[in-house]
């Protein structure tokens, strides 16, 4: 059975919104910093959310994996993309990744769909 991450980044976004109204400075931070750490550098954003993408693979977060094929893919990057990026987060995180990598894929599926 597929997840649907598109209600699971839905989901983060709201309870995201929730805990900032309960706690503004804490999440108006973390928001700050995700967006200094993945804005245009050195590093496109594109391959920022790549590589915030392998490690949720990496460390079997679905709200992360929602989070970040939503960001890739708004960002501009392509399935090939994607899925090579799936690729070196299996080589990195060993057999859960591909678990984890597998639902990354469904969760590119879901979000490019139409």
């Amino acid at each position: 059975m597929s997840k649907d991450f598109v209600e699971i980044q839905a989901e983060v976004m709201s309870g995201m919104g929730a805990l900032g109204a309960e706690s503004p400075e804490v999440m108006n931070a973390f928001m700050g910093l995700h967006g200094a750490a993945t804005a245009d550098g050195a590093l496109p954003k594109r391959i920022k959310e790549l590589m915030a993408l392998a490690i949720a693979i990496t460390v079997r977060c679905d709200g992360c994996i929602a989070f970040h094929v939503k960001e890739a893919v708004d960002a501009g990057a392509s399935r090939d993309e994607i899925i090579e990026t799936i690729g070196v987060a299996i080589v990195m995180g060993g057999g859960p990744s591909v678990v984890y990598g597998s639902e990354a894929r469904d969760a590119l599926d879901q979000f490019t769909a139409g």
